[in-house]
Formats: structure tokens, C-alpha cells, sequence
């Protein structure tokens, strides 16, 4: 049986907006699918940077493998994501025209076994849009708080 792991960036749904989602697999090294199994990886603070036509995950953390010995990888590392010929001109083209950024939202092993990471094209949010964002959760959390003594 497969652990399946979920990592999630809980701060780019928050500092971002969301335009489109892509999956996108993960060329890995070593142990370290070992680790995201393990749930030791951190995606809070990386991003996507296309080079020489292709997509890299930069600054990903995953932890080296406690029982790795010599044959341990590199806790941050550029990662190449895998993703169709299609994607990746349009996800390169958005980026270049209309100035957005490509956020991992969520590291996830799928039914198979294998590392997938989840990219969104975002645009970032300004800071009046951020307090909208926290208006919003307060209004549903009071609506249930409501809703819950009503019951």
C-alpha cells in the first residue's frame, strides 16, 4: 500500500489569484520521493521559473532521507516539472505578455505512487484585496457560528 502525502501552500490561495491550475509531474533524485511520502517537504516559499523552455521549481524544500547514507540528495534544489509541449508555450507565453507568476499550490503523491506537483498562473493580489479575502472568511465563519446555534 502507497502513503499517499499532501503538501500543501496555504499563503498562495491568500497572496494570489488564481487563474488556472495545472498537474504537473516531478523529475526527482534519489530519496527523495522517499520523503514526500514521509510528508517532509515544504512549498510555502517556491515558485516556477521557466529556463531554456523548460519549468523548474525553485527553492523546494524536501527534507534528505533520514536513512539516505551517502546517496542523499540536496534539500533545496531546482526541480524540473514535466508538463505537455501545449502547456508549457501557453503557461510561457502568459507569463511573458501579462507579467503573471506560476505558484506550486499543492505536492502530492497520486494512486500511483508517483510525485505530483500542482501549479496555478497566478496574478498577485493587492492589499485591499486581501482585506476582501479576510472580509469574506469572518462573513461564512459568523454565517455557520449562526447556523450552528440555530440548530
Amino acid at each position: 500500500m502507497i502513503k499517499v502525502a499532501n503538501i500543501l501552500n496555504k499563503r498562495a490561495r491568500f497572496d494570489y489569484e488564481i487563474i488556472e491550475i495545472f498537474s504537473a509531474g516531478i523529475v526527482l533524485t534519489g530519496t527523495e520521493i522517499k520523503s514526500i511520502r514521509l510528508g517532509k517537504a515544504q512549498i510555502a516559499e517556491s515558485f516556477c521559473e521557466f529556463s531554456n523552455n523548460e519549468l523548474f521549481a525553485i527553492n523546494t524544500y524536501i527534507e534528505e532521507y533520514a536513512f539516505g547514507n551517502q546517496f542523499n540528495h540536496k534539500s533545496r534544489s531546482e526541480r524540473k516539472l514535466l508538463l505537455n509541449k501545449k502547456e508549457l508555450k501557453s503557461l510561457a507565453r502568459s507569463v511573458e505578455s501579462k507579467g503573471l507568476t506560476i505558484v506550486p499550490l499543492r505536492l502530492f503523491t497520486n494512486e500511483k505512487g508517483l510525485a505530483k506537483l500542482e501549479i496555478a498562473l497566478c496574478r498577485g493580489k493587492k492589499t485591499y484585496d486581501k482585506r476582501e479575502s479576510l472580509k469574506e472568511q469572518d462573513t461564512k465563519r459568523d454565517l455557520a457560528r449562526i447556523k450552528k446555534d440555530f440548530k
